[in-house]
């Protein structure tokens, strides 16, 4: 008679177990998780962690209901759910993302569906502006690609007609003779001259990210928050606070350090100047937030993880009629700007496989750059 085998005393972890069979949830872009009738979190998949910037093992545990602002629908819907009334149910709801006030709250289409198993249930939450953002993303970088060889085109037919230009107001300075009109035709041989000089400068600062080679080594993208506040606040001394709220568990990746000190600068000399009349009453702030991101799309391509580092400011806003074309060449908000910061921050973050986005409203304008993790 054959002997059966010991039953153990200490069966495999079932909680485990079920991690093991919801790790494909990890490969969605979507926010998922698995949760018992009463809103339990059984699973919860890295958009989750990312959206909510916990671990994994602190939203799991937790109950669902607590990350909606209206419960009712949730309860009704797992409710009939888990009792086989529907096989699925889909309703919109909001959500809360954390503690803080204007930026937690997160409209999205929620999806409650069935499993194999009677005693849990999928639970897969939309977030409405998702696919928006999506396409605008790509339609920014189409765009930002094609304007990019149009300027570098266009600055190099300018380029030669200039020193044409430059070199005979020089010459016909030199063939002057001394009459009464001199002193006129010399000033204004001068301000061909220094017309001339000054776009020759515009055009070299158009063709700068293509002209200087990338010098790659390792970078902590927290070194370079720190070396651009201390320049920042040299310029501001009063009047601006400089927030940092950095997630020390970022990896070193490979980039042009001083590339990347350049296009942070960028964004926030620009967001300190839009500050002024904050500046002078002594409530701005400026806030370098990095984050680590996971299963990020970055111009149609996929990167298991990302760094987000946000600068955000308490300022107007960025004007209503160029928001969209904030990356474009020659576009400024400001009296006097040239309109090229935005654009060549957004041409160093490219070279790094990166992007660079802007979520703006009066209050609050949050400059969001996206780069891939090794």
């Amino acid at each position: 008679m054959k002997t059966p085998a010991p039953v153990s005393r200490n069966p495999p972890d079932a909680h485990n177990a079920h991690n093991a069979q919801y790790a494909c949830f990890d490969l969605l872009a979507t926010l998922v998780a698995v949760v018992r009738a009463d809103g339990t979190c059984e699973f919860a998949n890295t958009a989750v962690e990312t959206l909510f910037n916990l671990p994994r093992r602190a939203v799991q545990g937790s109950n669902l209901l607590e990350w909606f602002i209206d419960t009712g629908r949730v309860v009704e819907a797992l409710e009939e759910v888990s009792r086989n009334a529907f096989s699925s149910s889909r309703f919109d709801a909001t959500i809360r993302r954390g503690p803080r006030t204007h930026d937690d709250l997160l409209p999205v289409h929620v999806i409650v569906s069935q499993t194999d198993d009677p005693q849990r249930l999928v639970i897969e939450l939309i977030e409405n502006a998702q696919q928006t953002r999506q396409d605008r993303e790509e339609r920014n970088l189409d765009q930002v690609h094609a304007t990019k060889e149009l300027t570098r085109n266009l600055a190099h037919e300018i380029k030669n007609p200039l020193g044409g230009i430059r070199g005979a107001a020089q010459l016909l300075a030199l063939e002057l003779q001394p009459t009464d009109l001199w002193p006129e035709l010399e000033e204004y041989t001068e301000v061909i001259i220094h017309e001339a000089d000054r776009l020759q400068s515009l055009v070299d600062r158009l063709l700068a990210p293509h002209r200087r080679a990338q010098v790659v080594g390792d970078v902590n993208i927290h070194e370079v928050c720190e070396r651009v506040r201390s320049l920042v606040l040299a310029q501001y001394p009063r009047g601006l606070t400089m927030i940092r709220d950095y997630d020390i568990s970022l990896p070193d990746f490979r980039g042009d350090r001083e590339q990347l000190i350049q296009a942070v600068l960028n964004i926030v000399q620009n967001a300190a100047q839009a500050l002024h009349e904050r500046i002078h009453a002594g409530d701005a702030f400026i806030a370098l937030r990095t984050r680590v991101a996971r299963q990020v799309t970055i111009g149609k391509q996929r990167w298991r993880l990302a760094l987000e580092l946000h600068i955000e400011d308490n300022g107007p806003g960025v004007p209503e009629e160029i928001k969209d074309r904030i990356f474009f060449p020659l576009v400024s908000g400001r009296d006097g700007g040239s309109g090229l910061g935005l654009t060549l921050a957004q041409t160093i973050a490219q070279q790094h496989q990166g992007m660079i986005d802007c979520d703006s409203q009066p209050g609050r304008t949050d400059f969001r750059i996206t780069l891939p993790l090794p």
